[in-house]
């Protein structure tokens, strides 16, 4: 099955429209100041039912406090969604990406990961080998797997003794940053769009404490 990586016929926006969108969406989330448009009418479901396209796509943590529609303070078919554990990238999420990009013209993938993330922690705990809560299954420690060459890296650089929370905070940027670049290197297809089609993918770190979005530079 091929998927055509033609445009919408409908307008497709910019990958910095799209981003500027979830700026300003974050603000109102921290501000407590949530927009009309996010509540939809019986008429408005029923036009989403023949068709979708959301201006950006999300690759965020599983955390049940990681909602990406409320912390962006989006509706209903703006955002294209994808949740796993650690916000990692594997085949089936980086094809994920992909057929958003191709069947939609999204142009801004963003990678978000969060303060206090439960599968850094484990991976850190792993390296540093302490104990864990419970034992970590086949299925978490591939999980573990996949953050662990950039934790590793933190803790190289800033030695197995340095505060807990420091080591937290650059492990989950760290881990950001290594999910954009497999996402940027990863796939042809993205790839090509980075290149030639003006798609961006873009790491961002959400604070559980403020509610606040930081997008990471450009890698």
């Amino acid at each position: 099955m091929s998927i055509s990586t033609r445009a919408p016929a409908l307008p497709v926006m910019s990958a910095d429209q799209a981003l500027q969108r979830l700026v300003e969406g974050n603000v109102r989330f921290v501000d407590n100041n949530r927009s009309e448009h996010v509540v939809l009418g019986q008429r408005e479901r029923a036009a989403l039912a023949e068709g979708q396209q959301p201006f950006a796509i999300i690759l965020s943590c599983s955390d049940s406090r990681v909602p990406s529609e409320l912390i962006f303070d989006q509706g209903l078919g703006d955002l294209f969604v994808i949740r796993v554990a650690g916000n990692v990238v594997a085949p089936s999420l980086v094809g994920s990406v992909e057929f958003a990009a191709a069947a939609f013209g999204t142009r801004l993938a963003v990678v978000m990961g969060h303060s206090r993330c439960g599968a850094i922690k484990a991976t850190l705990s792993e390296l540093l080998q302490e104990e864990h809560g419970s034992p970590l299954t086949d299925n978490i420690r591939d999980i573990v797997e996949r953050c662990r060459s950039s934790v590793e890296t933190v803790v190289s650089v800033a030695g197995r003794h340095a505060p807990r929370d420091l080591l937290m905070r650059e492990a989950v940027r760290a881990n950001v940053r290594n999910s954009c670049d497999h996402l940027r290197h990863g796939s042809r297809l993205l790839e090509r769009l980075c290149a030639e089609d003006g798609m961006r993918i873009v790491g961002a770190e959400y604070a559980l404490e403020t509610g606040k979005v930081t997008f990471l530079p450009d890698a």
